[in-house]
């Protein structure tokens, strides 16, 4: 790959992940489809696995797209952020980083929902949206290798 291709490559990357933040907050806080609407009082949940548990034991209760959603939503919203991240940073992006980085980017949605009472404060969230993080960056990982292992086979 040349330099500008480089070049071309992580401004097309850069711009997938302004492009992909603005999408996450609008859902996250303005989306009338997913309940974002102010409540007057705080709604948080802080006891792990408490609302996953909840979708699993009553799953007769749920519609197929709201166990889906609430089970897997937040994994696959969040994969786009640990594969786009890489781009947008100067340095060389680990593992551990992509973990620290997508549970803080976690927390401050979390906490936003919170603060403006929009949403729930859920600590399983944190958890399914830092484990899509983390399932983003894999797939980045992965795609690199192949890409590289392509590049020297031809």
């Amino acid at each position: 790959m040349t330099e500008q291709q480089r070049k071309k490559l992580r401004l097309l990357g850069q711009i997938g992940f302004y492009l992909y933040m603005i999408i996450i907050f609008y859902f996250v806080l303005f989306s009338e489809r997913y309940g974002r609407f102010a409540h007057e009082d705080y709604r948080y949940n802080l006891e792990l696995f408490k609302e996953i548990k909840r979708f699993i034991i009553y799953r007769h209760y749920f519609s197929f797209e709201e166990i889906i959603t609430n089970l897997f939503g937040n994994v696959f919203a969040f994969s786009p952020f640990g594969a786009l991240l890489p781009f947008v940073r100067k340095q060389k992006t680990g593992f551990i980083s992509v973990l620290f980085e997508t549970f803080c980017f976690s927390f401050v949605i979390e906490s936003m929902q919170l603060i403006f009472r929009v949403g729930v404060f859920d600590v399983d969230d944190l958890l399914m949206n830092t484990i899509g993080g983390v399932i983003g960056y894999i797939v980045y990982k992965i795609a690199r290798k192949i890409y590289y292992a392509w590049k020297r086979f031809l």
